[in-house]
């Protein structure tokens, strides 16, 4: 009955409310929670729902997405907004073969921390506590995707979409669409491969999003405002033009090894399976300057590092005001893992990474019919956590799994079942000759 409410409250974004399309919705989202492998071919095993008709809900129109999505950000604002809430973002990879799934190539695969063939997409995730939900996606495209024109046809790209966006620039985008949707958050969190790009950083600043930002240990501060000004005119040589510093920068990992012990502070950061989390912390106001801006910016300098450990852990900064409590910046610091654990939950119990598209259109579809199975289990996680203070999504999953319903196969379906799967396997190993016939032209 839960599950159905849910449902139903987005349904209401079809654009055609037939039978047929609301079976399809329905079986989709069950399928994400009741089949071992969330692929279309196995989801409509389990629920009876023809998987073309599950491409054509992702692909033809026939919901309002733009709808969907800002119900998404509402009903999760309302569940986990605030703020003491920390908006995540963070990317993730998912491994493909081939070369027709609109944004894969040869990139960067943080999960198996190599380069693969996959692709790569940016996320936003709520977060307050130890409870997160993913709201917010978008699909990243490499500059030789772009510039392909008959490629970006073939996958469906639309003309918008067709000129490159940094994963920065997707993150900026993520962050103003929440804002627009009026989702509620203190504090923005990110890793340092989005810290690192210091127009970012200055972007956020300038909208007044306070950050806390993770960045990497040749990250340059000043100790003191280095006051930029043109040096005066010595009379011999050009004039001078360009704005010189006058301190000295150093390094943040190079400060942090010259800190004495007593400028550590141990913070709880908050209490895990295996016990109350702590860390280590210095911090620092300190200065920023990009070579060109008139005047350095002042904001935080945490440093983390694990208890017992000798090597740091993180580096980060924040533009958050000079009186903010070093425990509460630790905090925010400490919620990324949130993000990260709601990739695994998703990937692992909601089908994130096993859907069977190749559309641009057809990957944002399937990310938010995902992000609406795991806003579900979140609900759920928060009504039973005072039964159950332990509640998982594998709990809740395996649970949904024997109470839904579930399609009881007769011999003939089981056959036919059996057949789809193997003439499906001899057209991949097809394939898979001709293009390796292809390579040894």
């Amino acid at each position: 009955e839960a599950l159905g409410a849910h449902l139903e409250r987005f349904s209401s974004f079809f654009v055609t409310r037939t039978r047929d399309v609301t079976a399809t919705f329905y079986g989709y989202v069950r399928g994400l929670f009741q089949s071992e492998r969330a692929t279309m071919l196995r989801m409509s095993e389990v629920n009876a729902v023809d998987h073309q008709a599950m491409q054509h809900m992702l692909t033809e129109g026939v919901v309002d997405w733009v709808g969907f999505g800002e119900q998404i950000a509402r009903e999760t604002d309302a569940l986990l907004g605030g703020a003491n809430s920390v908006l995540l973002i963070d990317e993730s990879a998912f491994s493909k073969k081939g070369e027709a799934s609109a944004g894969v190539a040869r990139q960067w695969n943080g999960r198996l921390g190599k380069v693969d063939n996959c692709q790569v997409g940016v996320f936003a995730a709520l977060c307050r506590g130890e409870l997160a939900s993913l709201i917010d996606a978008r699909l990243y495209l490499p500059k030789d995707w772009v510039a392909a024109a008959a490629r970006c046809d073939q996958a469906a790209i639309p003309q918008a979409a067709r000129r490159f966006r940094s994963k920065t620039g997707f993150a900026l985008e993520l962050v103003e669409t929440a804002l627009a949707r009026g989702v509620r958050f203190g504090y923005l969190g990110v890793d340092a491969g989005y810290g690192k790009e210091p127009g970012f950083l200055r972007a956020l600043d300038a909208s007044a999003t306070h950050f806390v930002a993770d960045v990497h240990g040749d990250q340059m501060i000043y100790l003191q405002d280095p006051k930029p000004q043109v040096p005066a005119w010595s009379g011999r040589g050009r004039t001078p033009l360009q704005l010189k510093a006058q301190t000295t920068p150093v390094r943040v990992d190079h400060w942090a090894a010259e800190q004495p012990p007593e400028a550590w502070r141990r913070l709880t950061l908050r209490e895990g399976e295996k016990g109350r989390l702590t860390a280590d912390y210095l911090q620092a106001r300190v200065w920023l300057w990009d070579g060109e801006e008139p005047q350095a910016r002042c904001w935080h300098l945490l440093v983390r590092r694990e208890r017992g450990a000798s090597e740091m852990a993180h580096y980060s900064l924040s533009n958050a005001p000079a009186e903010t409590p070093l425990p509460e910046l630790a905090r925010v610091q400490a919620q990324r893992f949130f993000i990260e654990h709601s990739f695994r939950e998703a990937k692992s119990e909601c089908g994130l990474a096993e859907y069977q598209v190749r559309r641009w259109d057809a990957w944002h579809h399937h990310m938010a019919l995902v992000m609406l199975a795991t806003l579900f289990l979140v609900k759920q996680k928060l009504e039973g956590r005072n039964h159950w203070p332990m509640l998982s999504f594998n709990d809740l999953v395996t649970a949904l799994a024997h109470l839904l319903p579930k399609r009881q196969l007769t011999a003939e379906e089981l056959a036919d079942i059996i057949t789809k799967r193997h003439r499906l396997r001899q057209r991949a190993k097809a394939s898979q000759t001709r293009r390796s016939m292809t390579a040894l032209e």
